[in-house]
């Protein structure tokens, strides 16, 4: 073993290495005539390293983990899972030198929709691949839940024997057994009550979320009663996720749990547990929340005759508006009154202001004029309610026609707030929508709009965004600032859209005012979209799905 004068020696080394030989000069017994200060500091570092690794005494042997468990499904078609492996290895390819991204499609982006096609198909992964595809869901985010779900119970398996994918046990899946260490290589079957006790009882603080989480998706009941037998021991922290687990099937059966939550001594959960009430139009919160906000919000005469709404904002956040989820204390920069509003106004349910303002429409609402200013903030407040509340009447009112200008419209200009509203729309009322907008706007305004439509595009939105790109590439622009809507549309285009776009492929004469050199961007451009639309056409091929009518790309390498 090392001796305790050779460890002394050695720490005097590695501070004469941190701070330079010639600011702390190294022991006296490494120094010697014929050799520089920092070489003999090298050399001594050098025997005393194998000093050490030669005191080393083995350790025991770990104990041998279980078998992987068996995974059912089916296997990947071999051109699938070549495919599969080419995804994974141009994950970590070098960029594309000088920003200028070619023609190639980037495969990287095609890795999510691959994951998801395959899942649809119910295949299995390759275990060869398994360590490559957590080390992809480990750098992505947006990829783990496809990722986990193709790993199955064998990569749930394999990321609890390296702390690095120690994400994976967040997110499980039904079906495969609890082991003899203790531990649960996956969630154990709903219908086994037994053991979803123990596991809630026993488990890891992951592995109860996950399981609390899959339960409620089996049994919104079962969930609410494993909640509710250990709500009063869980920490602040532990309780706000669990409460979160409740979102799904969220049910007036759990408004009484959620009311005994707003007493709790977190805020942040009192705060949740308000939120999940609002969204329960039913509630004893919401009826609450739509008599303070009734009594702020009203019809008013008092001009020329012409109806209007008339705010009075509150004058106070009291005890029970505290208790019911309003945040006292606004951002800086807000005022408290119309923070307090704003609050009040979200969390009561749409269904009050109908009969409140005279038995008019949502579009009607929305139409009227407000009096002193307070347009902007009630009207903020609607949006919000709407998304909360999932009230697709609502967000159509707000909206206003696709055509108008956006600072017009009559709920909200942020583009972020109407993509949340576009959300609460059925998928082909959603894409009629922005592909009208994109018609009257172009594509400079729609980039968030787009992320929340349906995928693929069908008609008539993908033809809008084709028709709207060139239009752009006819007038001379650089395509550089259409480059993320070019990147959805690599993604979310109907594959079937490739051979109307192969004619835009080429490269366009340069016109008078054109930007130089843009036509081989957008011909270049234009390539890579084909290319990324044939090659998706031939991912739908190789997992066994929907013939495609262009043909299968080639093995393509950046």
């Amino acid at each position: 073993m090392t001796s305790i004068a050779g460890t002394s020696q050695w720490e005097e080394l590695v501070t004469s290495a941190l701070l330079g030989t010639d600011r702390r000069t190294p022991p006296d017994a490494v120094l010697t005539p014929r050799k520089d200060p920092p070489v003999a500091l090298l050399d001594a570092a050098a025997v005393h390293t194998v000093r050490r690794r030669a005191g080393l005494l083995p350790a025991p042997a770990a104990a041998r983990p279980e078998p992987a468990p068996h995974d059912a499904r089916p296997q990947l078609p071999a051109p699938a899972r070549r495919r599969l492996a080419q995804l994974l290895a141009d994950r970590s390819a070098p960029s594309h030198a000088g920003g200028r991204r070619g023609t190639a499609p980037d495969l990287t982006e095609l890795l999510p929709q691959w994951l998801a096609a395959a899942n649809e198909h119910g295949y299995q992964a390759p275990p060869t691949v398994l360590p490559a595809l957590l080390d992809a869901a480990r750098a992505r985010t947006d990829l783990r839940p496809q990722a986990l779900t193709f790993a199955g119970p064998r990569g749930l398996w394999l990321a609890r024997l390296n702390p690095e994918w120690k994400f994976a046990l967040r997110g499980t899946s039904w079906g495969s057994p609890r082991t003899e260490s203790g531990g649960s290589s996956v969630l154990p079957d709903a219908g086994d009550a037994e053991a979803v006790q123990r596991l809630w009882e026993e488990g890891l603080f992951a592995e109860r979320v996950a399981l609390l989480a899959a339960v409620r998706v089996r049994d919104a009941g079962a969930a609410l009663a494993l909640l509710t037998a250990t709500w009063a021991t869980e920490r602040a922290e532990d309780r706000l996720m669990f409460l979160d687990s409740l979102r799904t099937g969220l049910s007036d059966a759990d408004e009484p749990f959620l009311e005994q939550a707003l007493s709790d001594r977190s805020r942040n959960v009192r705060a949740t547990a308000a939120e999940l009430l609002s969204a329960l139009p039913h509630s004893a919160l919401a009826r609450r929340m739509a008599a303070r906000a009734a009594s702020c919000v009203s019809l008013d005469r008092s001009g020329d005759g012409d109806a209007a709404i008339g705010v009075e904002a509150p004058h106070e956040c009291d005890a029970g508006m505290q208790r019911d989820g309003v945040a006292p204390s606004p951002p800086s920069g807000r005022g408290e009154r119309s923070w307090w509003l704003g609050q009040l106004v979200e969390a009561a349910p749409l269904s009050t202001w109908p009969g409140r303002l005279g038995g008019r429409t949502a579009q009607e609402i929305v139409a009227l004029p407000v009096a002193d200013g307070w347009g902007e903030e009630l009207h903020a407040a609607w949006c919000r309610a709407a998304v909360r509340q999932r009230d697709a009447e609502w967000s159509r009112a707000l909206l206003g026609a696709p055509g108008n200008p956006p600072e017009t419209g009559p709920g909200t200009s942020s583009l972020a707030e109407r993509a949340k509203l576009l959300a609460t729309l059925p998928d082909g009322e959603r894409a009629v929508w922005v592909a009208k907008f994109i018609a009257a706007h172009g594509l400079s305004e729609a980039f968030q709009l787009l992320g929340v439509c349906a995928v693929p595009w069908g008609e008539p939105l993908g033809r809008s965004v084709v028709d709207a790109l060139d239009i752009a590439r006819e007038a001379g622009s650089y395509p550089w600032s259409f480059s993320g809507v070019m990147g959805l549309a690599e993604r979310c285009l109907d594959p079937a859209e490739a051979g109307r776009l192969e004619l835009l492929t080429a490269t366009p004469d340069e016109t008078e005012g054109a930007a130089p050199g843009a036509g081989g961007y957008w011909s270049e451009a234009f390539q890579r979209l084909v290319s990324t639309l044939r090659l998706r056409a031939a991912m739908r091929v190789e997992l066994g799905g929907v013939t495609s009518p262009t043909p299968p790309l080639p093995e393509t390498e950046d």
